[in-house]
């Protein structure tokens, strides 16, 4: 089905960011699960919940970056032409909240903690898969939202 050449995406693409971003990050914490030490100790449905809750932090790093990058980019569809200050906000916020959270929650708080098999980052001592996690996903998130029609024209200031 060929769509008619004055279609325009009616919806907000912080409503694509967040659907994009919950399949990618979603699919990312089933795969990089194993390299927790409690998710061996807990059932297939718990780690499943687990996974939901840990994708859901991502949706709101993910969000979080959208909006500085927008500020920066002075438009909501900033990813569509992007400058290189607004990606390099996008992906530097992310980035840093993902090394933040993961420092509070397996240095503090202790809420998780990687298996011995999960490559460490030295001096920051995070897991490398929540790195290479930020870096991939957003990036093809990114490179899908610039593929889809967006009306540029409407009110798109952050």
């Amino acid at each position: 089905m060929t769509l008619p050449s004055t279609y325009v995406r009616q919806l907000p693409p912080e409503v694509d960011l967040l659907a994009l971003s919950f399949l990618g990050h979603f699919a990312w914490e089933m795969l990089q699960a194993p390299l927790f030490s409690s998710m061996s100790e807990v059932s297939h449905f718990a780690g499943i919940y687990i996974c939901l809750k840990a994708t859901l932090g991502d949706l709101a790093i993910a969000l979080s970056a959208f909006w500085i990058a927008a500020r920066v980019g002075r438009s909501r569809s900033w990813f569509i032409r992007p400058g290189r200050r607004a990606l390099v906000v996008f992906f530097a916020v992310g980035l840093l909240l993902t090394i933040g959270l993961e420092y509070v929650h397996t240095q503090i708080t202790g809420r998780w903690a990687y298996d011995g098999v999960m490559p460490v980052l030295p001096v920051i001592g995070t897991g490398l898969t929540p790195i290479l996690q930020w870096i991939f996903v957003p990036m093809l998130v990114l490179w899908y939202m610039r593929r889809l029609d967006y009306n540029i024209g409407q009110s798109d200031r952050p």
